[in-house]
């Protein structure tokens, strides 16, 4: 008698689900680290601050089109937004905001000068400090 086989379907593993994208979340850390306020993405794409603010905060997802407005604004792809690229943290530093947006203004504004003028920057803000923790004192 032969022998009958049946074929099993073979099991292939479950592969984990990926994370749930927080799109407000990487929304505002984008636009935090190009040192942009909510009224500038207003200004460039029409949508109103109150809706962006709804989309970071959670409480409103984004169409694909509002969201490559929102891309455009930042200059940058809309697949960007997607990337499993994290924005970079710094160990053992903790900015608000306010300071994020400054040093991101200060990066981009510096990032066209030559060695000599940013030497020259880097002066002027030591001189700053200095004369404003004497100040304090």
């Amino acid at each position: 008698m032969a022998h009958m086989q049946t074929a099993l379907p073979t099991s292939t593993p479950l592969q984990p689900e990926p994370a749930p994208i927080n799109i407000g979340a990487t929304i505002r850390a984008f636009r935090l680290q190009k040192g942009m306020s909510q009224g500038d993405i207003e200004k460039r794409t029409g949508l109103l601050r109150c809706y962006l603010s709804r989309v970071e905060n959670g409480h409103t997802v984004p169409s694909l089109d509002t969201l490559q407005k929102i891309a455009s604004a930042l200059d940058m792809p809309l697949g960007q937004f997607f990337s499993d690229e994290v924005v970079r943290d710094v160990p053992g530093l903790s900015l608000n905001e306010d300071e994020i947006r400054f040093l991101t203004q200060v990066q981009r504004y510096s990032a066209h000068l030559g060695e000599g003028d940013r030497r020259l920057l880097l002066a002027m803000v030591r001189k700053f400090a200095a004369t404003a923790t004497l100040s304090i004192s």
